[in-house]
Formats: C-alpha cells, structure tokens, sequence
C-alpha cells in the first residue's frame, strides 16, 4: 500500500507526530515475535467472559479513614472485624509492606525515586520479579507512585525489569492519559529492543481511548521502526481498538486498503460484528456475517453470541431465541458463554423464572456449566430470593460438577447475603474466600460490606477496619470510582472532615473528582464552618 494510512485519512498531525520528530533514528531494527499468541478463538472468548462479568458485576466502591493518606500507605494495628485469627499480621513488615510505606503519596516520581533510593530499609531488599508485579498493581491508579517505583526498581543495581513490567508500566501511564510519558517510555524500550505487539496493543488502547485514534493509527503505521510486521494479527489489533471506540467506519476504511496485501480471518469480521453492535448498527453485523463466508470463514458461536448480546441488550429477548435457533441450524449451537449472556440478562430484567427454564434448556442442549456460569445462576438466585438454592449451588453443585469457585463466585455471595442483610453470613464467606488460599479479595468483595456500613450507620470502627483490610491487608488500591463514593458515603454520614481528606489524595495523584462530588463535599464543609477547605474545593470547581 502506497503511503501511510494516516496520510490517506488526510488527518492533522498531533501527539505522535511531535514526539516522533525527536525520536532517534539511528537504532537497529529488528522483527521481535508478536507478543500475542493463541487463536482467536481464546481472545473472543476472553472478550465475551469479559462482557458477561460486566453485566452483573456493574460495582462501586466504598471505604474511608480518618487521617486518609498516612492512614492508606502504612500498616495499622487495627484489628479486623472478620475476627482476630483472620487479619493478625507477622511483628515483622513486609518487603511489599516496607516498600509502600516509603511511597508518599502525591509526590513527583522524581521525588518517589530519590525517596526509595536514600532508604536503607528499601535498598537492602532483593527484588524479585514478583514483588515489582505486586508494587505496580498496587499503585495501578497513581501513575507518580508507579513510576517513581518502577525507575527505583530499574535503577537498582544486579537487578533486571522483566519485559511484563515495561507493558505494565506503560499500560498505568496510558491509564491516567500521560501520553507524553507514555511515548518517553516507548522510545526508551524501543532503544532497549523491548517493545512487542503486546507493548503497541497496550499504547494503541490507551490513546484511542483517550480520544487520540488518530495517534493510534500513526503507530500502526510505524510499526516497522519497532521491527515488527503489518500482518493478519497486528490489524486486527488495530480494528479491535478503533472498534472498541466506536471508529467503525474508519475501521472498516483501514480495512479495505489493507486487506489486498493482508489477509482477514475469521476473528477480523467478528471485531466488525462487535464494533457495529455496539453502535447500534446490527444489520451491518448481520451482513458481516455473510460477508466473512464469502471470505471463506465460517461463523463461530461467537460471531452469534456477539449479536445476541446486542439484542439482550435491548431486552428483545424474542430475537435472542431465534439467534439461537439459527445457530443450531448453522451447526455451531450456543455456548456456556452465549448462555450466561442471556442469563444475566434475563436476571437483570427481573425475568427470574424465564432464566431458570434457560438453565433447563442448556442442560438439555448437553452443555456444561462453567465458573462463570455457576455465578450467574448464583446471581439470579439470590435475586429471586431463593439463598438456600444459592448456596446449595456454591456448596454442592459446583464441587460435584469439578466447577472450581473463583473471586466472583466469593463476590456473588457476598452481595446476595448482604443484600438480604444478612451480615455475619457474608463475612463468613469472605473468612472462607481468604482461607481457601486459592481466591484473593478485590474491591468488588468489599463493596456491598462497605454500603452495608454505611446503610447501618457502622462508619467507626468497624468501617475503619474493613479499609485497613482492603489497603494494608490485601494492598488493593482505590480508583476514581472508589474515592468517588467513599466520598458521597462519609458526606452523608456527617464526616466531611474524613471526606476531605479523600478529595486531598485524589487531587494529589491527579485523579479528577467530578462535579457533583465537589458540590456535595462543599455544601458539607460550608456547614461544617471548614473555610479554607471549602475555599480549595470552590477554586478546583472553577478548573472543572
């Protein structure tokens, strides 16, 4: 093809074209292996997993502490109301522990750095590749403390970053749009002959979705600078993430001029049928269908299930009966996955009965449940209000089926026994989740403990102490959405003081709060007479 694709879209040049003009071009190139391996099949049955936790895990999350920033970077004392066998930790910190109690938060990553590298207690640990994964996963939504960790691990001496820690590194500088730093570390891997399909397939998501597609596309179009080829498995990287942002049309320009010299499969048209979904343009997914046959590619389940989830979506559930009738004539009858699909669905409309007879009918269709099937149908049972049946699914089900729980099946029990407030149940079941040695809490496991907080007005010790076990035992890190309601959660429950302190850390690491959170928080320190407090959020309302 004559000419970039950029260049054919006739676009501006932008971000990438500027820090492309002070790039070295004296490095040797080479082709590196693509990063991403296995069929498409696996990646679209990972993305359909994917859509299906969506749909029954759409969570928020909740905690607070009354000294906020000491308070989530150090390990407290505190006992934890799972009882005290259950959190007691060793006299003796962790390197993990030691390492986030050095990290002041809000801090530049040159400040970061020069704090790590001036510790004794920090430089006297031997990194592992392990303990760098856990650090940046912990600071995965403060992209200075990530940073300033990753160059105080990459500056130590007889220690070596694996590959993975670059892609992860760049992924959190993606995250929080730091674009400029996001390409620095490109270019420093590029020097170094690290980049891989999976390191451009990180870059190219973060900038599209930042809004920056174009950018996406000019890297794409430089891939052979990193020594790597415009094939079959590089576009469609490429048309997954202009699908994903809803680029369709320019998707689908890209592909007409690269398919002459770049042949599609079958994982190629189910992108477009996912991308025209999810833009409302189900017809163009219908005709897609036909079209990868003509390209002698045969529908999938997936191809199917893809346009099943749109009509779900749109709770025509008709329509969804008729794909599957289609399908079984088509040969490729629905899947676990197709079936779980619909089943959340059906839950979340209420269609409790009509879900269960779904059940029936896969069980009849000869398909086995799966994990994530087991905690739909969890899902849905608790929602009918049938916990025994719930938990009979969990305790023998499940065990009998050889179907091992994971963190969701944890999670489903968790907030269905919270739900029907039955609060010593659910902390037995998060007892047995941290016994199990097998399942590690997440934020998701939290949330309905923390609303249950703050619904029964515990919001003292024993919310303290849920919190302390979120950061300090188990080093989940807190998100936009995190602070979001912690903060809306304390306003209500008259601590502002506490809540304040919240907004300070999220401006510290550059997390934007939204309006309506800085309106609450400031009617609350307005009445609370807190002057200057109400001053800071009054003038960071101006910037919003």
């Amino acid at each position: 093809m004559k000419g970039s694709i950029c260049r054919k879209l006739n676009r501006p040049a932008s971000l990438y074209d500027r820090r492309q003009a002070c790039l070295r071009r004296d490095v040797p190139r080479r082709l590196l292996p693509n990063a991403v391996t296995g069929g498409s099949s696996e990646l679209e049955s990972m993305f359909m997993i994917f859509r299906v936790q969506k749909c029954f895990q759409r969570v928020c999350f909740l905690g607070s502490s009354s000294n906020s920033s000491a308070f989530l970077h150090t390990c407290s004392s505190a006992v934890s109301p799972l009882g005290s066998s259950q959190l007691e930790r060793p006299t003796r910190l962790s390197d993990l522990d030691i390492i986030i109690t050095r990290v002041p938060v809000g801090n530049s990553d040159d400040q970061i750095l020069l704090s790590l590298q001036n510790d004794q207690a920090c430089n006297s640990i031997q990194l592992t590749h392990v303990l760098v994964h856990q650090l940046l996963h912990r600071f995965k939504n403060d992209w200075k403390s990530a940073l300033g960790v990753f160059r105080w691990a990459e500056s130590r001496p007889g220690y070596e970053l694996p590959p993975d820690a670059y892609d992860m590194i760049i992924d959190i500088l993606g995250k929080m749009r730091q674009m400029d730093q996001t390409m620095d570390l490109l270019e420093r891997m590029h020097q170094d002959r690290l980049v891989t399909l999976k390191t451009v397939g990180k870059v190219l998501r973060r900038f599209a979705g930042a809004g920056k597609w174009e950018d996406a596309v000019r890297i794409f179009d430089g891939l052979g600078r990193f020594g790597l080829d415009k094939n079959t498995e590089s576009m469609n990287l490429l048309l997954d993430t202009l699908c994903k942002e809803k680029k369709v049309e320019v998707a689908r320009y890209i592909f007409l001029e690269l398919k002459s010299h770049i042949s599609p499969n079958a994982h190629t048209f189910n992108i477009f049928i996912h991308g025209w979904c999810k833009v409302n343009r189900v017809d163009e997914a219908h005709w897609t269908i036909q079209e990868m046959k003509g390209h002698g590619c045969r529908p999938c389940a997936f191809s199917y299930s893809t346009i099943t989830l749109f009509y779900c979506h749109k709770c025509n559930f008709g329509k969804v009966y008729e794909l599957f009738d289609e399908m079984e004539a088509q040969g490729c009858p629905p899947n676990v996955v197709t079936f779980t699909t619909v089943m959340c669905y059906l839950t979340n409309s209420g269609e409790f009965e009509e879900a269960m007879q779904l059940y029936e009918r896969m069980k009849s269709a000869g398909c086995k449940p799966d994990t994530l099937f087991y905690n739909s149908l969890i899902h849905t049972l608790g929602r009918a209000g049938r916990v025994p049946e719930a938990i009979r699914v969990f305790e023998v089900e499940m065990p009998e089926n050889e179907v091992p729980h994971n963190t969701s099946t944890y999670n489903t029990l968790i907030a269905m026994f919270c739900n029907h407030a039955q609060e010593e149940e659910a902390l037995k079941i998060l007892q047995k989740m941290e016994r199990s040695g097998l399942c590690k809490p997440d934020v998701q496991t939290y949330y309905p403990l923390l609303k249950m907080c703050f619904k029964t007005g515990k919001t003292d010790n024993f919310l303290n102490k849920l919190v302390n076990d979120m950061v300090n035992g188990h080093h989940l890190s807190f998100d936009l959405s995190t602070y979001t309601l912690l903060i809306h959660g304390l306003c209500r429950s008259g601590k502002c003081e506490w809540a304040y302190s919240l907004f300070e850390e999220m401006i510290a690491q550059d997390m934007k709060p939204r309006y309506r959170t800085c309106r609450l928080l400031w009617d609350e320190v307005k009445l609370k007479n807190m002057s200057a407090a109400a001053d800071n959020i009054e003038d960071f309302m101006k910037k919003l």
